[in-house]
């Protein structure tokens, strides 16, 4: 029952709430004790997964519950990483080097990279890159090395595209190629989805379909079940009903509030990130500089690949839309880093 998603999204969204004004009001120095164990439980939870869905063995099912651990994985190495440059380097000043930095955060974010990628689940074992990356430019890593880790991706970059990514997976990355380059591909098969997002995008116009009575009017559906008689593409059945509220949702958005509504939810994203660029620049120390930006790199990719997998500007990555798509894993982890990052705006005057 759609209406039944409603209410457990309201229901996660008020217990991420909690999460929130929890992370706000303790100091976010609990870390230097909290993310090694918090590491070690995540990386133990990714190995007993035992639930696939969407093709992907990435969800853990207890006594009726299920969630993903590949969420809080990403959380937790978050922090640990940000207790690794900003802590060991004042107790073991050669921690402080820029190589021997890398060499301990790159097993740290390539241990679980790998097992989500096994799983498996392209899009969040990327977040992992974005978190490593951002790690090294914040976390005063000389530039030189950075360089070279850079190059060195691109030279392996065909090697995983070729021998570690799922026929599938090869297969959105040539589709979107194709539609990039206006060839002809299976419209039908793995060009379903991205045509009709586009479909659903283009025809919504400046003030989406939203303020026509007869499209919405039609459209309202309790079931989980395709609607013959709406005008809204992603009602016809066109973009799958258990995707267009997650993966999807700004095309749903897009559709129903057309340029207009999509303008003013980038803004807010947009507005969002550079209140956290400015509160990382406020830190009191390089932990909590680094926990910021951690949380900076996660949301500018969920939001970069979930806007770009809609319009065609990346290829289908199955990432959700970060406070927005239905989810409660998700959720309550991006309500729990925002509380932390409000930790660190909180304590930023506060001396040790």
């Amino acid at each position: 029952m759609l209406s039944s998603k409603w209410y457990d999204q309201i229901k996660w969204i008020c217990i991420g709430i909690i999460f929130f004004f929890g992370a706000t009001l303790i100091d976010y120095n609990w870390i230097k004790w909290g993310s090694l164990p918090a590491y070690i439980t995540s990386i133990i939870l990714l190995l007993s997964t035992n639930t696939e869905l969407s093709g992907a063995e990435s969800w853990i099912t207890m006594g009726g519950l299920t969630f993903q651990p590949s969420q809080l994985a990403i959380i937790s190495g978050i922090l640990f990483l940000a207790v690794i440059y900003g802590e060991l380097p004042k107790k073991f000043p050669i921690f402080g080097k820029s190589y021997i930095k890398i060499l301990i955060a790159a097993p740290v974010t390539a241990l679980p990279c790998l097992i989500i990628l096994l799983e498996p689940d392209f899009g969040s074992s990327m977040a992992w890159i974005v978190i490593f990356m951002t790690s090294l430019l914040i976390g005063r890593v000389l530039f030189r090395y950075i360089i070279v880790i850079i190059q060195f991706g691109l030279i392996v970059l065909p090697i995983l595209y070729f021998f570690g990514l799922q026929n599938y997976q090869k297969e959105r990355i040539e589709t979107w190629l194709n539609m990039l380059n206006e060839k002809p591909v299976d419209e039908q098969g793995a060009a379903w989805v991205p045509k009709h997002n586009m479909i659903a995008i283009g025809s919504a116009g400046y003030l989406g379909k939203s303020n026509n009575n007869d499209s919405i009017n039609n459209s309202v559906n309790d079931n989980n079940t395709i609607n013959s008689n709406s005008s809204l593409v992603t009602e016809m059945g066109f973009v799958p009903p258990n995707v267009a509220i997650n993966d999807f949702i700004f095309v749903t958005i897009a559709e129903r509030h057309g340029f207009r509504g999509s303008a003013i939810l980038l803004l807010l994203f947009l507005s969002l990130l550079l209140i956290l660029i400015y509160m990382s620049y406020s830190a009191k120390d390089m932990t909590g500089r680094m926990i910021i930006a951690g949380f900076i790199g996660l949301l500018f990719f969920h939001v970069f690949m979930n806007v770009g997998m809609c319009v065609l500007l990346v290829p289908i990555t199955g990432l959700p839309l970060p406070f927005i798509s239905y989810g409660g894993t998700f959720i309550l982890m991006m309500l729990f880093m925002l509380g932390l990052c409000q930790s660190v705006w909180v304590h930023r005057n506060q001396t040790d």
